[in-house]
């Protein structure tokens, strides 16, 4: 099925309080939160625009991004200290895993506690099912991520949830046998539900270019005027710092400085503390490298799962069992959401120690890909056990 280009209306829809939260602070989009009505961010003058430097020091901004975006390790002198070094880090990291045990070395317990359960398969797509990289436009899943992905969605329900629009992750995966949540869960497209569309006035009905239903929700739908007018003032503001690079998400907006020299990581932090100034209802997030814009409501990657457990047809229900496989900050939600239901389990991709609500940890995609190989030749072989061909 075709799950870019669903036919649904493009209204406005009102939001209210559902059983999955309260969708904070929508009030509706007017003319004073547009920077322009300041006259602040106007194309000549943006390069007077930038507010005092010290902002983004004070408030701790500059703090969380280098906390959230470990340098890559460079050679030291002497060959000696360079191997102390890795020595070191690979001390550390095992140290580290002794509370987030492998999910390899843990398979045959994480299938002990899914027995005789439904497993729902919700999986990150950057750092998860393909490596970062520096350019997010050649973040490409290898063909052998494709079809282990394409086996999992076979015998489970599998969706991708991503801080990515919806249609990109979509472009990157091309698999029309799972689900897809883009901009952190603020843009899903999952199996159709009468139960829903009833609930929340943001899920539409609609059907594929096939005739299949899907239901499409969007919770932040009335943000996207303001969201595309921070874009194009951030893609102005920046574009003389070498190695910037702005992302519209259609529900969020990403400033890329991986590639940035770090004595300009002030600047890149300052120019957006000093955007979100006018834009009360919009907050910054600190991912990998990136600092993320989106609207204030109360919706993330966890009330993702939560949506998509519940359309799925299987929440209060003792027999299911929701893995969720991420990477990064933005993944917490969705771990806590697991841990504090104790449903199922997080698993965190990662190669350095880091504190996570994750029960477990695989070190990068390539063992992501392995341990969902496990669980679809685990899968088989029970069907083959039980006479399923």
């Amino acid at each position: 099925m075709d799950l870019k280009s669903p036919h649904v209306r493009t209204d406005p829809v009102p939001v209210n309080k559902s059983r999955l939260g309260r969708h904070s602070n929508m009030l509706a989009y007017s003319q004073q939160d547009s920077p322009h009505s300041h006259g602040k961010y106007s194309r000549s003058n943006s390069k007077k625009s930038i507010g005092s430097l010290d902002d983004v020091r004070s408030n701790g901004w500059l703090d969380a991004m280098k906390a959230s975006s470990p340098p890559r390790k460079k050679l030291l002198k002497g060959l000696s200290a360079q191997v102390a070094s890795i020595d070191y880090d690979f001390e550390d990291y095992f140290s580290w895993m002794l509370e987030y045990p492998s999910a390899l070395d843990s398979f045959e317990k994480i299938i002990d506690l899914a027995k005789d359960k439904k497993i729902a398969m919700f999986l990150d797509y950057d750092g998860t099912l393909s490596p970062i990289v520096d350019d997010p436009d050649r973040a490409f899943m290898s063909e052998s991520m494709r079809t282990t992905v394409r086996s999992v969605a076979k015998y489970f329900p599998t969706a991708i949830i991503s801080g990515r629009s919806r249609d990109k992750v979509f472009d990157l995966v091309n698999l029309t046998e799972l689900y897809y949540a883009g901009s952190h869960g603020m843009d899903i497209i999952g199996p159709v539900s009468d139960t829903l569309s009833k609930i929340h006035p943001n899920c539409v009905k609609s059907s594929d270019q096939q005739g299949k239903e899907i239901t499409l929700f969007q919770p932040a739908r009335e943000f996207l005027p303001m969201i595309d007018e921070v874009f194009r003032t951030l893609v102005e503001i920046t574009k003389d710092i070498e190695g910037a690079k702005v992302e519209n998400h259609k529900f969020c907006v990403s400033v890329h400085y991986r590639n940035v020299e770090e004595s300009n990581w002030t600047t890149i932090g300052q120019l957006v503390h000093d955007i979100l100034k006018n834009y009360p209802r919009l907050r910054s997030t600190h991912g990998r490298k990136v600092l993320e814009i989106r609207p204030v409501i109360d919706w993330n990657k966890g009330k993702a799962v939560e949506f998509l457990i519940e359309s799925l047809g299987l929440t209060d229900r003792n027999d299911v069992f929701p893995i969720y496989i991420g990477d990064d900050k933005t993944d917490e939600d969705a771990f806590k959401v697991l841990r504090e239901s104790n449903q199922g389990c997080g698993i965190l991709v990662s190669s350095v120690r880091k504190e996570s609500s994750a029960i477990y940890s695989l070190r990068d995609p390539n063992e992501v890909m392995k341990f969902l190989q496990l669980l679809v030749n685990w899968k088989r072989h029970q069907e083959r056990k039980h006479g399923k061909k």
